[in-house]
């Protein structure tokens, strides 16, 4: 079985090394793709303003000038010499619950390789409020390998995507694996940190709040927060079926 490894966060991170680890306890055809320097944030984007350099590191190991749904394209459509059975994102420095995979160069990675018929799933290590610092590499290398077994001997249907979010606690303290909903935060948690370059002019960063939420039961965020591992489908199609039959009655008249 043939796998694509990808990553948001940079052909050196460490969160690819351990989804590489996972893929080899799996499979023994494993190619890498990934941005050559870190693309948290991207999202579903295209590098359309400019050309694509590729660098050939070692054998089925290669990095992009680029995001991480060009790496896949690239990885697909050029590098690899058959399409793989597989793409594998991550593991992601940080969660990727609730608006997060809106924003996910992770998650979007795996849209496209789901986009390209090939079944793919996003796997990232959360964190608490102490910071990146704390990370439990760990915990996703532990618990990857027999999680990507698993979901790989169901059927999950066309279309979908599978966004999997490992709890901030040691290995042997995971309390199980949840099947979720994408949940919602119940605030805004986003910041604007205004600052002052060495001639005066101001800049900003974008950064986010450490505060928890209390997310409903049987939401991602909800599960990791109790300990679980969270799995969550999500779909290629955007379309909110329920508000059709409103708009269809205020312009089908």
């Amino acid at each position: 079985m043939r796998v694509l490894v990808t990553n948001d966060d940079g052909i050196n991170a460490p969160g690819l090394e351990c989804l590489e680890k996972i893929a080899a306890e799996l499979f023994d055809d494993i190619w890498v793709v990934a941005p050559e320097t870190e693309q948290s944030g991207a999202s579903h984007s295209l590098t359309l303003s400019h050309p694509l350099r590729l660098r050939h590191l070692e054998e089925r190991r290669f990095a992009v000038e680029g995001t991480p749904t060009d790496c896949v394209l690239m990885g697909i459509k050029n590098i690899l010499p058959e399409p793989p059975d597989l793409v594998l994102s991550g593991v992601n420095r940080g969660q990727n619950l609730c608006e997060d995979v809106t924003y996910s160069g992770t998650v979007a990675a795996a849209m496209e390789g789901t986009a390209l018929g090939v079944r793919s799933i996003a796997l990232s290590q959360t964190y608490g409020l102490a910071g990146r610092d704390s990370l439990r590499w760990e915990t996703a290398e532990a618990h990857g390998g027999d999680l990507v077994r698993r979901l790989l001997a169901t059927d999950w249907g066309d279309g979908v995507l599978i966004n999997v979010n490992f709890p901030d606690c040691a290995p042997h303290k995971v309390e199980g694996i949840e099947i979720t909903v994408q949940g919602q935060r119940d605030q805004n948690l986003v910041e604007l940190d205004e600052r002052i370059d060495a001639r005066g002019r101001p800049y900003y960063w974008i950064g986010f709040e450490r505060r928890r939420s209390n997310p409903g039961q049987g939401t991602d965020l909800r599960a990791v927060y109790d300990g679980r591992i969270s799995v969550t489908p999500l779909h290629m199609d955007l379309t909110q079926r329920q508000a059709m039959t409103a708009l269809r009655a205020a312009f089908d008249g």
